[in-house]
């Protein structure tokens, strides 16, 4: 990137009425057969067009073909069984009901390519594409089959390599590996979980990144972020081996949350995709709060290496909030590139 702060988004974007139902996480769709591959190739125009004219640098698809950031990856693979399910506790906070694996997972096609080359066609600008990390998507899963978390991120991070390298040649310049799992499971992520995130990123070319955050602003997030006392130091059992990791940018929450700034210290060297916007409320930032964040991150990332951008994705937020968050991040990503001369 030429651009000094380049400002992204870290995910998804509130998808329009006529697709699903608003601010509505795993909404089901409105269309079906041809007129939802229209409705979504209409939405990615309308997401392409909302960062654009809020200033955003590096595009994303917002993931409006896909109905969640997870689940979208898994129900293209042969092995797990959407029929069969089994309650389980995601993230280690909130039970939900989630697909089984039941024999060997096997990606028999691209899942996001045709989006990525239709994204591609319609901007010049850099695209970031975001998939589900290893770690993310065994904890999303009941596993039946495996009976091994490691193993089962394992094969999971070859098929997102597949995926990847096939985004990559689409013409996508980050791969972003979303891994809110990291900040809970912190032996795991150690043991095994960077090491599956580094084979899902092996042998790209472009840009890599891993996004960890504390979680979209849903009640079961907000309610377990009450329990983290008065600093969230959760990065501090992951970063150490991060800094060392082939990841490229490390991406996390920032903004009103109780994670201290001098633990970005840890992963010094790497570009650090900073949370300057806050996704769990429908308070729009000031320009100015946004460039007070960027200031203070600044004391502890090389302004090259750092890019503003959200906690989390904004799918449960209003298109109007969401649309006024970014436009408050160019804004106050704007002031700081200004100051810095």
């Amino acid at each position: 990137m030429n651009t000094l702060l380049p400002t992204s988004i870290a995910g998804s974007l509130p998808k329009p009425a006529w697709l699903a139902q608003p601010e509505t996480l795993w909404s089901p769709w409105k269309l079906q057969g041809a007129e939802l591959v229209e409705g979504k190739q209409d939405a990615l125009r309308l997401a392409l067009q909302n960062q654009r004219q809020s200033g955003i640098d590096i595009i994303s698809d917002g993931e409006q073909s896909r109905q969640h950031f997870v689940t979208t990856f898994i129900e293209q693979l042969n092995g797990v069984d959407f029929k069969k399910r089994k309650t389980v506790k995601i993230r280690n906070r909130y039970e939900a009901s989630v697909p089984m694996v039941v024999d060997e997972v096997t990606r028999p096609s691209s899942v996001f390519v045709e989006d990525a080359k239709f994204l591609r066609k319609l901007t010049k600008q850099p695209i970031k594409w975001a998939l589900p990390g290893p770690m993310t998507m065994v904890d999303t899963l009941f596993d039946d089959h495996y009976k091994n978390r490691g193993a089962l991120a394992w094969e999971f991070a070859k098929l997102l390599n597949q995926e990847a390298k096939e985004l990559e040649a689409a013409g996508v310049d980050i791969i972003q590996f979303d891994e809110p799992a990291f900040n809970v499971f912190f032996d795991e992520v150690n043991d095994w979980g960077i090491a599956a995130l580094e084979r899902a990123a092996e042998g790209l070319k472009c840009e890599t990144a891993v996004h960890i955050c504390y979680g979209y602003g849903i009640k079961a997030n907000t309610d377990w972020k009450k329990t983290l006392g008065s600093e969230w130091r959760q990065y501090e059992d992951v970063f150490p081996k991060l800094q060392s990791s082939t990841i490229d940018i490390v991406s996390l929450e920032c903004q009103n949350s109780r994670v201290p700034m001098d633990l970005i210290e840890l992963i010094r060297g790497k570009k650090v995709m900073v949370g300057a916007i806050d996704v769990a409320t429908n308070t729009i930032e000031t320009p100015e709060e946004v460039a007070d964040t960027l200031r203070k991150v600044l004391q502890f990332v090389d302004a090259d290496k750092l890019y503003p951008s959200t906690n989390c994705g904004m799918t449960p937020l209003s298109r109007t909030v969401a649309e006024g968050k970014m436009q408050v991040l160019s804004a106050g990503a704007a002031i700081v590139r200004g100051e810095l001369g």
